[in-house]
């Protein structure tokens, strides 16, 4: 009887496959074993055709997978071909059977589910025995037996000549399948409140394996099986889940935990037509913190980022949007850097001094991860944080060393790995937001701010926007910051009063002033769905009057560098950023065209970016060096009359050039003597002056 079900269950699956799968099967018939030897199957198909069909699979995966891949063999084929290791791979599987994977419990054991995550690590693609042949040594009697559980089975006696060995294993007559184990993390952007991700390993074999890399995104299904802790000596009676990969596919969808409504649209919608939306977007960033407009304007244009490019022949321009805040201490910089982590729909959060270099881009590790000790990568926060925000709090707390791994993430947007013998390239799609102090702590004003940045010219000039937060004293400014942190504690601590005490001396209605005042204009859980929903739908693109704007900014800008002894005023660098910018701005209105008001609103904030950070104090003038080489043209020259006074004055005395002597001739040519001294002790630390004899220099 149990038989007679069998066979009507695999007339089913034959039904079934000829209903719906007829052209896959006839393209795998053409292209097995070689090219293809799976049939993916979508679950939605399988329970349209038949829902009690449907939940037997779900409920007893292995067996049914039987009968469906039997089916498949007995399929009627045009060709003759025998589909005999092919596989059946369910996928898409409804959303009660897809649990988070800290959801999974021990109702799920054994049954088809569904999780998504990202790759954390993965071995490298190894051949597993299935089935071994064992040679008798004695007699030569060859004995197959299966290798079905973790454990490697040799036969107890030969069949032969009934001794107990000595065995060999034949690896001609042994069948062998291609293993690989991944480890499956919890995606960032389902974490919130600072829960520790949990993974989950997934065991898959055959023609899926050595398909995805840590860092990428995935949707693994498969059957989920257990594995009993500590060891062989001292079991213990708790089990660990590990699942049996049925399919594991890279999820190209950006944000595939988000779920976005109708009602969500219609609100998002409504939103983006009113007319003061970049007002409400800039009051929903850090609404405790007071003042910085422009600041919070510009990090939500690096939530909603530009739109990344590919070219014909195959290179891409990122879209993505970098920014760094440069600032006194006790400006709120760290907490708007929580705040964005808090509303982008994918982020990663990480503070510079407990990080390494490993820990941001991939560090190679060697454990019992997979059978035997092997090198493995292990993704760090710049992979994870792909396709969303990382932010790197306490830039200039890091090791230049380690701050110097990111350098690639940001402009090529990948990682190179060459470690432990691996060489690989990991993707790291993401926008950084890094925050620092300058180099004594606090900005002095007398020296220039370019001279105060403690970081790597080639790490600075590859973001697109600096901001300085100076905290300077002024009344009128410093009063209304007091008068807004007094109103924003007092309202916290009438809304922890409301929730603990029902009886409160305080109304309702001067709670809900008190609070309103420091509510973002836009609920945070609208807000990521706002940002997740513009970065799906909208890829604006240039109207011809914006495309003019930018041009003449940038035009306008350079040709003050035309003279022959100006400094070269911006880069194409920043004209890329421009453009990303605007197109991050036409995005916040879900606007399909960037207009000349989108290239006018972020040609201000460009401009009041560059005249904190790119004037050289000296002359007045936009220098590009400042940020990209690290000196001003009017200090690289400077250095170079210094050094040809040097070289005059040494010609002059034996001894070399006295100090006074150089000074007193720098005066005459009109240079500082401050500045005079300065550059000289700056050539000492590099070596390219030293002094023979006290108060005497000479050059190399």
């Amino acid at each position: 009887m149990a038989q007679a079900g069998n066979v009507e269950l695999i007339d089913a699956f034959e039904q079934f496959f000829r209903n719906y799968y007829d052209a896959e099967i006839k393209e795998l018939a053409r292209r097995y074993p070689a090219e293809q030897r799976s049939l993916h199957v979508d679950f939605d198909d399988l329970y349209r055709y038949d829902p009690d069909l449907a939940d037997d699979f779900l409920a007893q995966p292995e067996q049914l997978r039987e009968y469906a891949e039997e089916a498949l063999r007995l399929y009627d084929l045009p060709i003759d071909v025998s589909l005999g290791r092919a596989h059946v791979r369910v996928r898409n599987l409804p959303a009660t059977e897809s649990p988070e994977i800290r959801e999974i419990r021990s109702r799920h054991m054994n049954s088809l589910v569904e999780v998504h995550g990202i790759v954390r690590k993965a071995t490298d693609v190894r051949p597993k025995i299935e089935e071994a042949a064992f040679e008798c040594q004695l007699c030569g009697t060859l004995s197959r037996v299966p290798q079905s559980t973790g454990d490697f089975q040799e036969p107890h006696e030969c069949q032969g000549c009934e001794r107990q060995g000595p065995f060999r294993v034949n690896f001609d007559q042994s069948e062998f399948v291609d293993s690989q184990k991944l480890r499956i993390q919890e995606s960032p952007e389902g974490l919130r409140g600072g829960e520790t991700p949990q993974s989950l390993d997934v065991n898959i074999e055959d023609d899926i394996t050595g398909e995805v890399t840590p860092g990428d995104h995935v949707s693994a299904t498969g059957v989920l099986r257990l594995e009993q802790q500590g060891n062989q000596q001292d079991p213990s009676p708790v089990f660990d889940f590990y699942m049996e990969g049925m399919s594991v596919e890279v999820d190209e969808e950006q944000f595939e935990d988000m779920d976005i409504t109708d009602e969500d649209k219609r609100e998002i919608v409504r939103l983006s037509d009113s007319e003061d939306i970049y007002e409400r977007m800039v009051d929903s960033i850090a609404p405790s913190i007071y003042g910085y407009e422009q600041e919070k304007l510009a990090m939500m244009l690096q939530l909603f980022s530009g739109v990344t490019k590919h070219l014909p022949d195959g290179s891409r321009i990122r879209g993505d949007l970098h920014m760094l805040l440069i600032g006194d201490p006790g400006t709120g910089k760290s907490q708007m850097l929580s705040y964005i982590q808090n509303i982008a729909p994918r982020s990663v959060y990480t503070s510079g001094k407990g990080s390494s270099s490993a820990g941001l881009t991939a560090a190679a590790v060697r454990d019992d991860f997979g059978d035997g000790d092997q090198w493995s990568l292990e993704a760090g926060a710049l992979v994870l944080a792909d396709r969303g925000i990382a932010a790197v709090d306490e830039l200039d707390k890091m090791r230049p060393e380690d701050r110097s791994a990111m350098h690639e993430a940001l402009e090529q947007q990948k990682i190179s790995v060459s470690k432990a013998g691996i060489n690989a390239t990991l993707k790291s799609r993401c926008s950084l937001l890094g925050a620092a102090n300058p180099k004594y702590g606090r900005f002095d004003q007398y020296e220039p701010i370019g001279e105060q940045i403690e970081l790597e010219p080639a790490l600075i000039s590859r973001f697109d926007l600096i901001f300085t937060v100076t905290d300077q004293p002024d009344v009128e400014k410093d009063r209304n910051l007091a008068e807004h942190i007094l109103r924003t504690n007092y309202a916290g601590e009438l809304t922890t009063r409301r929730e603990e005490l029902n009886s409160l001396d305080v109304s309702v209605e001067e709670i809900e002033e008190m609070t309103g005042s420091v509510d973002p204009a836009i609920d945070a859980d609208l807000l990521r769905k706002y940002v997740a929903y513009a970065k799906q739908n909208c890829h604006p693109r240039m109207t011809v009057e914006a495309r003019e704007a930018i041009r003449d900014f940038y035009v306008d800008l350079r040709s003050k560098g035309v003279d022959e002894d100006a400094p070269v005023p911006v880069t194409a660098r920043q004209l890329e950023a421009l453009v990303r910018l605007a197109e991050a701005s036409a995005r916040i209105r879900l606007s399909d065209t960037v207009e000349p008001e989108d290239a006018e609103r972020i040609i201000e904030i460009t401009r009041a970016c560059l005249q904190d950070i790119g004037v050289d104090p000296e002359t007045g003038e936009f220098d590009a060096d400042i940020v990209e080489a690290g000196t001003s043209k009017s200090q690289r020259d400077r250095i170079k009359n210094i050094k040809m006074l040097i070289a005059d004055v040494e010609e002059e005395y034996d001894d070399g050039a006295p100090i006074d002597v150089v000074l007193e001739r720098a005066g005459e040519i009109g240079m500082d003597e401050s500045k005079a001294e300065h550059e000289i002790d700056k050539l000492k630390q590099k070596g390219e002056v030293y002094e023979p004899k006290t108060d005497h220099l000479r050059t190399t």
